[in-house]
Order: C-alpha cells, then sequence, then structure tokens
C-alpha cells in the first residue's frame, strides 16, 4: 500500500498555512498605490429614481471618481447573464429581464447598488458614498412568494412579464398520475416551506482589480469557485478578448456554490480598473454580505401521492411556487427546476410522477445555487411526503420505506424523471442507520423523556442525489522542479481539500511520495481551462482527469525509460515510483526518467521533449450518492426548545478516497442543513426590508447546538466514474433537512401537530403546540 495513498485518512496538508495564518486569501492581496471601491446602495426595495447628485461626493478628499449607470452607458458595459434559461409549460421560451451591474432609474431590492464611489484609501471611500445624494420615488414592494403572481400585487418587471411570473416549467406525464390518483387506495397532501437561507461562508467575498497600461490587460483577483467562469464572463462584460484578461484565485474561505458566480460588484471593481487605468480594490462586509450575496432555497411546494392498498405509492404531483428574487441570476432557472425535480422520485420505485414549477420574481436579493441546488428542495419534499403517507396509513416511516426502495438487484434502474441510478443499496443504509442509533430502543427512550415532560421524537431521510456532471475537466502533469510533480487543474478549492485529495490520487497511481507533488489552481495564465467547483464534481471529474493524465504520462514514461537504460519496454517493471528491469538491480525514479526525456533522443519519435502531460474527461453521466440520516431529539412543551440528542449518518459515496476529509464534508453539510431546519430564519417586512440582515437576528447553529454524528459508509462503487467515487461536498445538506424535521413532527404528534415548517425554531413550535392544543382537547 502506498504510504498517503488513495483509502487511508491523510490529514490536510494545506491546513499547515491556513491554520498559522499564512493563508493568501484575495482581501490579503494589496498593490502599490491601490485605489479601494464603496458601493452605494439603494435603501429601498423598489423605487424609482429621480435624482442621483454626485458633485459633492466627487469632490471629497481622497476620491478618485464615481461611477453611475451614465458613465456604465458611456462604457458600453454588458449585463450579467442568465445562462440557463427554461422552456415553458407551453412550448415558449422563457423571457430573460436584464440586469445592469449598477441600477439604472430603478431599484428592485435593499442593496440594488446606484453608485460605486473609488478612493486613495477606504475610510475615503466610505466618506464620499456618504456624500453621494439620491432621490427616490418609492413604489409598492412584493415580497409574498404566495401572493406574489395575484393581480393586485406590484410588478417587478411590467414590461417583461406578466404576474411576476418568471416561467412556468413542467416535467413529467400528467395524465398518467392523474389516472394513478383515480384508482388509488388513498391519497395523501402535504404542503412544505423550504425556507430562504443566507450562505455565510467564512471569508465574504472580495475582489482585486488591476489594469496594466503597458500591455492593456486586466489582472482580477477573486474569491471564486472557478477563475475561469470569471474570466470568461468578466471579459464579456467589458469587451475584451480571452487573452486581456487574467482571474487569479487563491485560497478560498468557503463557497458553498455562491461563489459561482460573477456578482455586480465584481464586474464593477473590474471596470473600475479598466476605466480608470489603476487598482482597484473591494471586500464585502459582513453585513454587506446579506444584502448582496444571492440566497438559497425559498419554495413552496404542494404534494399529493397516490397510495396502493399496500401502501406503494403509485402516483406522485408537485406544484413548487420558487422565489426567483428581483433578477435572475446565472442558474436560477435551472435551480428552481430543472436540477432538483428530477429527482422528486428519490430512493422510491414509483413510475407515474408529475412536476411543475412556478419561478417568480419579489422585491427580495436575487436566488440561485447553495449546498445542493435543487436536490436539497427535492429530498426535503419527497422525505417529509413519505413520512406523512406512513403516519396517515398508520405503518412505520422505515415499513413504509422499504416497501417502496428501489431494490439493489433492479441497479441500474431508470426513473421516470430522465435519471438512470446506477448503483445503490438503500435498504441496507436505512438497516444500518437503525442499528447504528437504536432504533428498537427509541419507544423506551420516549418514555423516559415524557416522565421528565419532554416530548422525544426519532425520524429519518434517506436520500439520493445526483452530481459530478458538467462538462470537461483537464488536469496537467508537469515536471518543472527537480523531484516534484506539479498539478494544474481547473477545479477550486474552498476548503474541501483538493491539495490533499489529489496528491493522494497521484500518490497512488504514481507512487511517488505524497510531499513530492505540489497542486494550483486558480490561475488562468497558468492553467489552460476549467470549469471550477460545484455540483461535487471536482473528485469526481477532475479527479478522473488527473488519473487519466498520470496513466498517460506513465506510458511514455516507461518508454523513455527502456530507452535511457537501453532495454525493452516488456522487462520494466514500474512500482513505488521507480522503474526497474526484471530480474536486475538497475533502477531509475520517475523524476531521473523526467530529466532524461528532456533530452529528444530518449523520447519516441515523433513525440515532444518531456514527460508533461495533459488530459480530460468528460462525464456521461451523474454519480448516485444516497444515504439515510437518523435524527433523535428532545423538545421542552413549555418553552419550544429543542436538543438533538442523537444523529446518525449512513452514506454510500462509492470508492473513498480519503475517510476523514469525507467525514468533515459530511459534517459540514449536515450542520448546515440541521441551521436550516431549527435555526435560519430570512425575513422580510411589506416594504422589502431585510429584517434578519445580521447574526444579531439570523441565527447559524452552534458547536454546542449539534450532537455527536455517527457516520459510516457502505461502500458500492459508481458504476459511472472511472474512478469509481461518488461526489460527498453537498450530500450532508441533503439528507439532513427531512431528518430533524421528521423527528420533531414523530415528537410534537402526540400532541396534535402534524406538520410543521422549516426553522423550526423555539417560538415556531412553542406556536404549534398552542395551536394544537384546543383541537386535541376537543377531541
Amino acid at each position: 500500500m502506498i504510504k498517503f495513498g488513495v483509502g487511508q485518512p491523510v490529514r490536510r496538508k494545506e491546513d499547515q498555512r491556513l491554520l498559522t495564518g499564512t493563508g493568501r486569501f484575495t482581501d490579503d492581496v494589496s498593490y502599490p498605490g491601490q485605489k479601494y471601491a464603496v458601493m452605494v446602495r439603494s435603501p429601498h426595495a423598489h423605487a424609482r429614481i429621480t435624482s442621483l447628485d454626485v458633485d459633492d461626493a466627487r469632490a471629497m478628499p481622497g476620491v478618485t471618481a464615481v461611477l453611475t449607470g451614465r458613465e456604465l452607458a458611456e462604457d458600453g458595459i454588458g449585463t450579467l447573464r442568465c445562462l440557463a434559461p427554461l422552456t415553458n409549460i407551453d412550448g415558449s421560451a422563457q423571457t430573460l429581464t436584464p440586469r445592469q451591474i449598477i441600477a439604472g432609474d430603478t431599484v428592485r431590492f435593499v442593496g440594488d447598488i446606484v453608485a460605486v464611489v473609488i478612493a486613495d484609501s477606504l475610510a475615503q471611500a466610505q466618506d464620499g458614498a456618504e456624500a453621494v445624494m439620491v432621490e427616490y420615488e418609492t413604489l409598492p414592494a412584493v415580497t409574498d412568494l404566495t401572493t406574489a403572481m395575484e393581480e393586485d400585487q406590484p410588478q417587478v418587471w411590467p414590461d417583461h412579464v406578466k404576474g411576476n411570473e418568471a416561467f412556468h416549467w413542467h416535467i413529467g406525464d400528467k395524465a398518467a398520475v392523474d389516472r394513478e390518483f383515480a384508482s388509488a387506495a388513498t391519497t395523501h397532501k402535504l404542503t412544505i416551506v423550504n425556507n430562504r437561507v443566507v450562505a455565510n461562508p467564512m471569508e465574504p467575498r472580495s475582489v482585486a482589480a488591476s489594469w496594466d497600461k503597458a500591455t492593456s490587460r486586466l489582472t482580477v483577483h477573486g474569491s471564486t469557485q472557478g477563475s475561469h467562469f470569471w474570466k470568461r464572463e468578466i471579459g464579456k462584460l467589458l469587451g475584451l478578448g480571452r487573452e486581456d484578461v487574467r482571474v487569479v484565485t487563491g485560497d478560498v474561505g468557503g463557497g458553498f456554490g455562491i461563489k459561482i458566480f460573477v456578482y455586480p460588484e465584481d464586474a464593477a471593481v473590474s471596470w473600475a480598473a479598466k476605466r480608470l487605468q489603476c487598482t482597484v480594490k473591494w471586500t464585502c462586509e459582513r453585513a454587506e454580505l446579506f444584502l448582496s450575496d444571492v440566497h438559497g432555497r425559498d419554495h413552496v411546494s404542494h404534494l399529493e401521492a397516490a397510495c396502493d392498498a399496500d401502501g406503494v405509492i403509485t402516483g406522485l404531483r408537485c406544484t413548487t411556487l420558487a422565489n426567483l428574487g428581483a433578477y435572475l441570476s446565472y442558474f436560477s432557472p435551472m435551480v428552481a427546476a430543472s436540477l432538483g425535480h428530477p429527482m422528486l422520485p428519490g430512493c422510491y420505485r414509483m413510475q407515474n410522477v408529475y412536476a411543475d414549477v412556478y419561478g417568480i420574481y419579489t422585491h427580495t436579493q436575487p436566488i440561485d445555487a447553495y449546498r445542493g441546488a435543487g436536490r436539497p428542495e427535492a429530498a426535503y419534499a419527497i422525505e417529509r411526503l413519505v413520512d406523512t403517507c406512513a403516519r396517515e396509513i398508520g405503518m412505520s416511516p422505515a415499513e413504509f420505506r422499504r416497501r417502496n426502495f428501489i431494490r439493489s438487484d433492479e441497479m441500474p434502474f431508470a426513473t421516470p424523471l430522465e435519471h438512470t441510478y446506477d448503483s445503490g443499496d438503500f435498504e441496507q443504509n436505512m438497516v444500518d442507520a437503525m442499528a447504528n442509533i437504536d432504533w428498537a430502543g427509541f419507544e423506551a427512550r420516549r418514555a423516559e423523556s415524557a416522565k421528565a415532560g419532554k416530548l422525544r421524537g426519532i425520524g429519518m431521510s434517506s436520500y439520493i442525489e445526483i452530481c459530478g456532471r458538467g462538462g470537461e475537466e483537464n488536469a496537467e502533469i508537469r515536471f518543472e522542479k527537480p523531484n516534484q510533480v506539479t498539478v494544474l487543474i481547473g477545479t477550486q478549492n474552498n476548503g474541501q481539500g483538493h491539495e490533499t485529495a489529489y496528491a493522494q490520487l497521484l500518490a497512488e497511481r504514481l507512487g511517488v511520495p505524497f510531499d513530492n507533488i505540489h497542486i494550483e489552481q486558480g490561475d488562468t495564465d497558468r492553467i489552460a481551462t476549467g470549469a471550477g467547483t460545484g455540483g461535487s464534481r471536482s473528485i469526481p471529474v477532475g479527479g478522473a482527469a488527473l488519473d487519466a493524465a498520470a496513466v498517460k504520462m506513465l506510458e511514455k514514461a516507461r518508454s523513455v525509460a527502456a530507452q535511457a537504460m537501453e532495454t525493452a519496454e516488456a522487462d520494466l517493471e514500474y512500482a513505488e515510483g521507480m522503474f526497474t528491469i526484471a530480474g536486475t538491480d538497475r533502477t531509475m525514479s520517475l523524476f531521473e526518467v523526467a530529466e532524461a526525456a528532456k533530452d529528444a533522443k530518449n523520447v519516441p519519435e515523433g513525440a515532444e521533449p518531456g514527460l508533461d502531460t495533459r488530459e480530460g474527461f468528460t462525464p456521461t453521466g451523474g454519480t448516485f450518492p444516497n444515504g439515510t440520516h437518523i435524527c433523535e431529539l428532545e423538545v421542552d412543551p413549555e418553552t419550544g426548545i429543542t436538543e438533538l440528542l442523537g444523529y446518525v449518518i449512513v452514506d454510500d459515496f462509492g470508492t473513498i478516497l480519503n475517510p476523514v476529509m469525507l467525514e468533515g464534508q459530511v459534517h459540514g453539510g449536515t450542520v448546515q442543513g440541521i441551521g436550516q431546519a431549527l435555526y435560519e430564519r430570512t425575513v422580510f417586512d411589506a416594504d422589502g426590508q431585510l429584517l434578519t440582515g445580521s447574526f444579531m437576528d439570523y441565527c447559524l447553529p452552534r458547536a454546542t447546538d449539534v450532537p455527536w454524528i455517527d457516520f459510516s459508509t457502505n461502500v458500492v462503487p459508481c458504476r459511472n466514474n472511472p474512478l469509481g467515487v461518488k461526489g460527498a461536498g453537498e450530500a450532508g445538506a441533503i439528507g439532513a433537512c427531512a431528518a430533524v424535521i421528521n423527528a420533531m413532527v414523530d415528537a410534537l404528534a402526540p400532541v396534535g401537530v402534524t406538520s410543521i415548517d422549516m426553522p423550526a425554531t423555539p417560538e415556531a413550535v412553542w406556536q404549534a403546540i398552542a395551536a394544537a392544543a384546543p383541537k386535541a382537547a376537543a377531541e
């Protein structure tokens, strides 16, 4: 076994610099004489700009420029794009609405940018921003998703769409589903709210853009999930050619999907650097983050299930209202509809499913991808509905799932909504999780809690998701320094541990020491292409590309070694980084072969000197991670306070690269799911003001809020991926919400509560108990 190879619990090599404060994040980037940007933002959710006076601001000490929509038009700067429009239910194309990087005559959410102040220091830029005088004609705002399409509601885009309806999309066979409902033994209904969340990565967004007068070239440093995406989009916005833009991403303190995009601030800073021919820097403050980052989730779904007499689901309906916010973000239509809803069948055998989705504009922050991007919403919907069916039929949630699960011997399994699952053993995951939490002993524990006046509940969620897709990813192996292998790859580490994972994979394939492998990401001048990180694709796609490059490089290395050692290739053995002539003690290390390959006489005829190798991988299908989460909790009915007492996860991620990092990813996603289920609450008032715009009002889970998580795996290698791996970065967030809320409903059922929405805060729980009490007393 190779030391620090595949499957071993290697500690992350990047943690040394991150924990000692020597990491290099975007805010650490400074240029001599750089200037600072401050955004002037709208305090209104919907208003017409009647006057914008920047003269006093331009006269402030240190202020270099104040940029508005007027200068934007002068320079012909483009608009931010929506890259994932949908086809409406009637076959028409979705109408796209424009988003300028600085608002024109109308603002559409609190935080919309109306001007950008550039100054010699941050303090001077802030003073200049305060001197910008804006007069607004305030207009009525719409913030309530459930009523936004009604006739009397304010319109976000009156010249583009009617009734705030951005799109109406559907999937599945409606007629077949209707037939199943007509003949069903039982039918079941449930309406759920998938609450809006603010991602809040540890590192807020930051951008520093520098214009080189000598080369007329723009260099942009940004906290991104993919520097090549920024390179392309910023180039298009500013009218620059591909070679005129360089994007550099260093260390990134969390992404969770929201750092994929080019935001108005990123574009504005880049434009300012080009226009003023200098360096401009902007770093988001935490309060500003709440107003400027895309938010996640925010759906209301109406669900119905049809079951036969044996408790088998024969038909499923789902209508979802999806908040898009005031503007179409890059992937928001896809996230709201086509990325998640095809996963509605979940782990179950049902063959008749129909879903339609209304994308709806409101005067709120735009919505886009957040950890899981559509799949957590789908998993929450089906897992809450499955528990409702079981409860109403009078069957245990485990037995109901068992009757409906796709069996492992039925794989590959074609679902009715476009996906074919390649592998998985859903029942085994559930059985193992139930054993690990002692499901059989739960009723005794419930009775003990009751003696103490507490309500105890247990709930499960059996999820499956699709990830590891997207376009081609390339990896390049170079021998640039003695005794070092350098990897250039276009994915982007946001804290997942790519430097360690890729080094493990390469150490396993090449047999060279783990510490002799150097991983580079994020610099578009060094790395030719890259699709970035998102959708848990880095190891399934980037790792597969790297492995393919290693195999290709070793083939050439064998030829070079044979030539240099004057022997036949068939006589060479390769192990632990050494070529050895069989039956002899004559050897050459891979690094010695790399040096020999620089001499053209040692390489195969027609081949380029050197061992540097580039190879790509394009996934032909997704990977399907799956598993079971079980949560056990206790509620104090007098206060509504909830304590999580136990949490068990059994996951199938296929081949495991690093069990320690895998567990860390699952823990992180699970805690984010727990946060959405119990704590994170985004509230707007009727005028569109964000009332939960800081950590004073928006609660994230703390370490003391989360119990020890019992994590284990069932390894069923993926058939769609050459490494056998299934993406793991989002799975925790996909399984957690339904497990927690199902446990909450189980705890509250004895006092008459049959459903509760996220977040189940103490106030919400107490109110649910109080509302159910009169009904329970009457019965």
